[in-house]
């Protein structure tokens, strides 16, 4: 078995950022710069090369970070993109808003928006409103989840590949919901506004090869919905075993939201979940998303689109 790979054990010499690593294999805060559109190239560049290292980075008071502001320094980093299904926030071009109000959160460990091909390289959250405790994100590292598989289990996932779906992920979240009138009003609406529009399934490798780093990173989460060539009984079973590897506190970051808080994560390389422990508090992000490119697993071969159409969907 290969050594694992420290990410983030010790500042980095070289970056002209104040970077302050959380733990030994992800996550680190940057500190001392404002987040805008109007960053030199420099500073681009060393965020962009701190995200890479440490799969996900964060920024302390960014008040000043409006709709606008978050867009624009999104647009930095690539070309920022809208859900696919969900409508974007009112007010913003892209931006997706994840609130609470209506009663429930999707705290489930995934990958955004591995449904389709080239899904979202990157996504950039942005604290609003944060409950007065819990509501806290965690975030886990596929690359040092791969590297410490045993040596059968990676020869295993080296040729695996899966089909991820967003029916199977949003009928998952809605069954979660508490049941009352205000939150089954707002699962109808949330039914409609998602299962009414197109369903997408598509066949990712499980080890996906990162595209700057080169580095081999597990690809799977709850968009998962079964595993090429394995039924669903034996889907369920070697999808849980994988994604503990994944989910183990030695790949794991967490963090406390405050107000003004940014997250920035390396969605090629990473999963994340939302604790959903704060009860009926508020809880109000607005997260921008950039576009990726089609996944490439071990052998070269890319991810495809088996299945996208309109939804044949009315909600009860």
């Amino acid at each position: 078995m290969t050594a694992i790979t420290t990410y983030a054990n010790a500042k980095d010499p070289n970056s002209l950022l104040d970077i302050v690593p959380i733990t030994g294999t992800i996550g680190a805060e940057i500190r001392g710069v404002a987040l805008s559109g109007d960053l030199d190239a420099a500073t681009v560049q060393a965020i962009h090369d701190a995200l890479v290292r440490h799969k996900v980075i964060f920024f302390r008071d960014q008040h000043d970070l409006d709709d606008a502001r978050h867009e624009a320094f999104a647009s930095l980093f690539g070309d920022p993109v809208a859900h696919p299904t969900v409508p974007v926030a009112e007010g913003s071009r892209y931006l997706l808003e994840l609130d609470s109000r209506e009663g429930y959160a999707a705290s489930s460990w995934h990958t955004d928006v591995t449904f389709v091909d080239a899904y979202p390289k990157g996504s950039i959250l942005r604290a609003i409103t944060i409950p007065e405790a819990g509501g806290d994100t965690l975030w886990a590292n596929g690359e040092t989840a791969y590297e410490g598989l045993p040596e059968s289990l990676r020869q295993l996932v080296n040729s695996l590949w899966a089909v991820h779906t967003n029916v199977y992920d949003y009928a998952a979240v809605l069954q979660s919901a508490p049941k009352n009138n205000d939150t089954e009003n707002a699962r109808a609406a949330f039914n409609k506004t998602v299962f009414a529009s197109t369903i997408f399934e598509t066949e990712h490798p499980v080890v996906r090869v990162h595209p700057v780093s080169g580095q081999r990173s597990l690809l799977l989460g709850h968009f998962v919905k079964h595993f090429v060539g394995l039924n669903q009984a034996d889907s369920s079973r070697l999808f849980q075993i994988l994604q503990d590897h994944i989910t183990r506190p030695e790949n794991i970051v967490r963090w406390r939201w405050r107000k003004g808080d940014v997250a920035f994560w390396d969605n090629q390389a990473t999963q994340h979940r939302a604790v959903a422990d704060f009860g009926l508090q508020r809880r109000n992000l607005r997260r921008a998303t950039i576009a990726g490119q089609v996944p490439v697993g071990i052998d070269g071969r890319q991810s495809r689109t088996v299945r996208k159409e309109k939804a044949n969907y009315q909600p009860a």
